[in-house]
């Protein structure tokens, strides 16, 4: 997937600008918010569990060797295989060469974001085989030639306009007059549409929400049960995952279920949870001939050991972004990349460079929220902090913001000269407002002005009210 996250700003503007875009984040956000609440407010042990699945990703990053191969080699035991993938051209690699040795023309796919990372589409589509999206949000992206917007409601930046529209250019051989009375009228269609490619399907291609070390099995879970066809009734299965996936045992991985759909959907369980062993045995009534998994580093290792390992606990929830104010305010695709939102913010850098992504750790007002909502505990802010500091220790900030801190910074070390300052800057600036009592533009603040009004100081600066009632308060 190209990285547009260098042009984030010019990002932004356009989302503020997309009317259909705004709709859609006004109509949604309520929703996801709301939902986990009521989820997590029926859980009395949520918190106690939020503890437990971060000890436990803790424990796995701290031995991730010894919990990788014992995970391959219960995969291999029960008949599958194992490919250990460095890049992302290793896994693609992996992935072209299981489709053409079987012959593939057809590949049906469950929702992956991994899949996204690695551009499994575009790079089979090169090669003459044809990829077909089943998870509906993505089979609408897919007609729109689009990419996800979040990370487990992947077209939620649509309205339900947009999907008719699509749907009327696409499939063109049904009658162009119908009408879609309501949604489930779309999903009629697409499962019509969908239906055949499923039957058809010479490998069907998911991601993993977790992997067990104790039973080598992948782990999917999915509200359509697109995923279940997609890896039973082709000849071939193949697990694109991530190697913080792993988890070391069937209890370990209900941990994080109970954890996984609450604080997603708000549900107390997606519909469909689904545990794949290894290849279709003897006695087996249906199931995949060949299982494979293509296991993906891209530059995950290289997160673990410093401050950012914390973010390799993430179990894709998307409970950040569905809580993020920045989010809802520029929509998914501001991010330029996979992965949005906090999550993205410091995800991204870490596998495509702070160079790239450096605007994403600034897009946030540290309210704190998504640290809050973690199921998981990761420090999101303060992960962001630490980019923020090596943007500027890589000199990448620009120079008015480098400036501007060594400003802040001669001050800050000065506290009289700062006191002094400050009082003069308070009292200026309130006797210019003192009639309107805000600036509608003011120089060096248009950041702020151009998108509010800046009310004008009134009374002393914070160090003088302080140090005021301080006096006042003794004896």
């Amino acid at each position: 997937m190209l990285a547009t996250s260098p042009a984030f700003k010019q990002n932004v503007r356009d989302a503020l600008a997309d009317a259909g875009l705004q709709k859609a984040l006004a109509f949604t956000r309520p929703s996801f918010a709301g939902r986990r609440a009521a989820a997590v407010a029926n859980l009395p042990e949520f918190e106690q569990l939020r503890d437990v699945g971060r000890d436990i990703k803790n424990h796995v990053l701290a031995n991730l060797d010894f919990y990788l191969e014992t995970w391959a080699g219960n995969v291999e035991k029960s008949g599958g295989q194992v490919h250990w993938c460095s890049t992302a051209d290793d896994a693609r690699a992996a992935v072209l060469a299981i489709c053409q040795r079987v012959g593939a023309k057809t590949v049906t796919k469950g929702k992956s974001m991994i899949s996204e990372e690695l551009a499994i589409n575009e790079h089979l589509e090169q090669h003459g085989i044809t990829p077909v999206e089943t998870d509906l949000g993505e089979y609408i992206l897919q007609l729109r030639h689009e990419p996800p917007s979040h990370i487990i409601a992947p077209a939620f930046h649509l309205n339900r306009e947009d999907w008719e529209e699509s749907f009327r250019k696409s499939h063109t051989d049904l009658a162009e007059d119908r009408v879609f009375t309501d949604r489930r009228d779309i999903l009629t269609e697409a499962r019509r549409k969908l239906r055949e490619q499923f039957l058809a399907a010479d490998v069907g291609i998911t991601g993993a929400n977790f992997l067990i070390a104790e039973t080598g099995s992948s782990v999917i879970v999915t509200n359509e049960g697109n995923g279940d066809l997609t890896q039973t009734l082709p000849k071939v299965h193949i697990v694109l995952a991530s190697i913080e996936k792993v988890v070391p045992t069937l209890e370990d991985a209900c941990t994080f279920l109970r954890l996984l759909a609450r604080s997603a959907t708000g549900q107390d369980m997606s519909v469909y949870t689904t545990f794949s062993t290894g290849a279709r045995r003897p006695d087996d009534l249906d199931g995949p001939g060949e299982y494979h998994v293509v296991l993906i580093d891209n530059g995950r290792t290289n997160m673990i050991g410093t401050e950012f390992q914390d973010m390799l606990r993430c179990i894709r929830c998307a409970a950040c972004m569905n809580h993020c104010p920045v989010y809802f305010t520029v929509g998914g695709h501001s991010y330029g990349w996979v992965y949005p939102g906090p999550m993205g913010s410091v995800l991204t850098p870490g596998l495509i460079g702070v160079d790239k992504a450096g605007h994403l750790p600034n897009a946030s007002t540290f309210c704190g929220k998504c640290e809050s909502v973690c199921p998981v505990k990761i420090p999101l802010p303060k992960l962001m902090r630490h980019w923020r500091e090596r943007e500027f220790e890589r000199h990448l900030t620009p120079q008015t913001v480098r400036t501007n801190l060594a400003l802040w910074a001669w001050f800050a070390r000065r506290p009289a000269a700062y006191r002094f300052a400050t009082r003069i800057a308070a009292w200026t600036l309130g006797f210019l407002g003192r009639k309107r009592g805000k600036f509608h533009a003011l120089p060096f603040a248009g950041g702020w002005t151009d998108g509010r009004d800046l009310p004008a100081p009134e009374g002393d600066t914070f160090f003088a009210r302080y140090a005021r009632q301080q006096r006042n308060a003794q004896p």
